[in-house]
């Protein structure tokens, strides 16, 4: 049995059920992680929807054929015992498997779970060794039982005939993007001395650096250097985010600390390690527009944040959006980068919730909504980076069913006027309105997007919507996407305890988390994604796990006009990376040292 809850609030008798998922937990967590990982929505709805890579094939355009193909990646389970993929990894380390198996036959091994434990280790690092009891839990096209590549990799290997290198695809233009990669807790913390933040993981090598020859990566080792890999203390302040600090930054942060929420808004949640308070805030000191006997500031412009906003606008603080903090608030996110989170409310929150939210840093909330300028600009708009705009549950009962987004929809293109660089994430009913988002009169490309939705909706692709721009570049969600992990859990029942590893709802010792990191012009010596898998693999044992690429197009209106392209450099393309590691990610990442990852890239992909 399954069963959707739709409220932390409904009542039940789980006895009864074989899997649970409340759609405000995975809601909000998703929300959460696309204003540090963007597109993370985007890419746990196309995990979990099934697909088979074939959407957009006719497309005349680079991007939509190759985001289409990936789209068919799903997680997949076999033994290593099993397995032609990793069967030959029995004894090796964790990542030595994964780089080795991406290498071979395209697949990305992004987990595992030992024959005696029933939790699931998502990327253990080069610690965890791996056994033939194991379970692999990895991402391709198809599962390996179903895959024809491992016969015709052995039978030229037979004739004797050479196999093309997967690392030798030709450059491309460059463009933005953001990698998705995932880390490991077992490298978390590991070493203080390390080279300071503005270094980049993609740092050019020494040797073999110069001239034409392409530089050298080194090799991910079978079994990990015993002296590479330092014990980690998660409760310690010597956090490489703060070793090579200001005196005036170290202070900013030195009142936080590391340890678990004393409260939560609801039974069941999972306990996750957090950056806190030393002593709670009074509730008096939670409210952004009004000041009190501790502070005098009555708007965001006077709280003088350095860091930039990110503001949340909900009908009513309900329990689910306490799992919106969490993650933003996790003990990997690195202090000095903690991004100021405002809730605008409709209505005040209750003291309950106060209580739950009073522990964590740089948490205000304030009584108004989006559609009053005057409250969008005393929560701090113009120092925000990302809105969400949280779908209201009156607008979810309207009487006329097709007219429930209508009031967020108007909301939303009117501060994507006013705001133009502002990233505004927004949670519909119906999947179908997103059509309505950032709408441009006279789009043209918008157009032709729209016509090869309805030429994918006619061929019965349950994942039509996925080349509207809004979905592709993670500024449109819709709960009802997420059906199809209910779906999946038929067969998969890992599906539901992945998909909460991946969003950060629950945590296991030993497994990694998910975060993001740019890859800039300057990193383009790495040339191929396969490269950037070993070169992330040897050094800081993460685990790359898509691409998230955007593209800039800028032209002169008689020139829009015939081309139809946006003349505005906000137009994101979503394109996949690897080839079977699907879609373009902006995955995030599990990360080694409390350093989130933007790095950023233009690289091309496989072959």
């Amino acid at each position: 049995l399954l069963h959707h809850l739709f409220a932390l609030t409904c009542s039940i008798l789980f006895y009864l059920l074989d899997h649970v998922v409340c759609e405000e937990e995975f809601k909000f967590a998703m929300l959460a992680l696309n204003c540090v990982c963007p597109a993370t929505s985007t890419l746990v709805t196309l995990l979990v929807h099934t697909s088979r890579g074939q959407e957009g094939q006719l497309s005349p355009e680079q991007w939509q054929r190759t985001y289409g193909r990936c789209s068919g990646n799903e997680v997949y389970h076999i033994r290593l015992c099993d397995s032609k993929f990793f069967g030959e990894y029995d004894g090796k380390s964790f990542t030595y498997a994964s780089f080795h198996a991406h290498k071979k036959y395209g697949v990305c091994l992004i987990g595992v779970k030992r024959e005696d434990n029933k939790s699931i280790l998502l990327n253990p690092g080069p610690r965890h060794i791996m056994a033939a009891p194991d379970t692999c839990y990895y991402i391709n096209i198809t599962k390996e039982e179903n895959s024809a590549f491992i016969f015709k990799q052995e039978e030229k290997d037979n004739k004797g005939l050479p196999v093309a290198g997967l690392y030798d695809a030709p450059s491309r233009l460059p463009v933005h993007s953001i990698i998705a990669s995932m880390g490991t807790v077992a490298m978390d913390l590991q070493n203080p001395t390390d080279p300071p933040e503005d270094s980049s993981k993609l740092t050019l090598p020494t040797e073999n650096g110069s001239g034409s020859r392409r530089p050298s990566i080194a090799p991910v080792l079978e079994i990990a250097d015993s002296s590479s890999i330092l014990p980690c203390d998660l409760l310690s302040d010597q956090s490489e985010d703060e070793t090579n600090q200001s005196d005036e930054e170290s202070s900013s942060v030195s009142d936080f600390v590391k340890g678990y929420p004393p409260n939560s808004p609801y039974i069941g949640s999972s306990p996750t390690l957090c950056h806190l308070l030393p002593q709670k805030a009074s509730f008096c000191c939670l409210r952004l527009d009004k000041g009190c006997r501790h502070n005098s500031f009555e708007d965001a412009k006077a709280y003088g944040f350095k860091n930039k906003l990110i503001i949340v606008s909900a009908e009513m603080a309900g329990n689910g959006l306490y799992n919106f903090i969490v993650p933003l608030r996790a003990y990997y996110r690195p202090r000095k980068e903690l991004n100021p989170i405002v809730l605008l409310l409709d209505y005040p929150p209750d003291n309950h919730f106060l209580e739950a939210i009073c522990c964590f840093p740089m948490v205000y909330f304030m009584a108004g909504t989006i559609d009053n300028l005057d409250n969008l600009l005393q929560c701090g708009i113009i120092y925000a980076d990302n809105l969400v705009v949280v779908d209201k549950e009156s607008t979810m009962s309207a009487e006329e069913d097709y007219m429930a987004d209508a009031k967020t929809i108007v909301n939303v293109q009117t501060m994507f006027r006013l705001f133009p660089s502002l990233s505004i994430i927004t949670e519909l009913t119906h999947p179908s309105n997103m059509r309505f988002m950032q709408f441009r009169a006279k789009d043209c490309y918008s157009l032709a997007l729209s016509k090869l939705e309805k030429i994918e909706r006619d061929k019965g692709s349950n994942l039509a919507f996925m080349f509207r721009l809004p979905f592709a570049a993670g500024r449109v969600f819709s709960i009802s996407m997420l059906d199809t992990l209910l779906y999946q859990s038929f067969v998969k029942d890992y599906m539901i305890p992945i998909a909460r590893l991946l969003l950060g709802l629950d945590t296991t010792p030993g497994s990694g988390y998910l975060c993001a990191m740019k890859v800039t012009e300057e990193d383009l010596w790495i040339r191929t994604y396969g490269r950037l898998f070993q070169k992330l693999c040897s050094s800081s044992a993460e685990i790359p796990i898509g691409i998230y690429r955007t593209e800039s197009h800028m032209f002169p209106s008689s020139e829009v006009r015939q081309n139809g392209h946006r003349p505005c450099s906000n137009t994101l393309k979503m394109h996949p990376s690897f080839r079977s590691a699907f879609l373009h990610s902006f995955l995030p990442s599990f990360i080694h040292s409390l350093i989130p990852f933007f790095l950023p890239s233009f690289l091309p992909f496989w072959p």
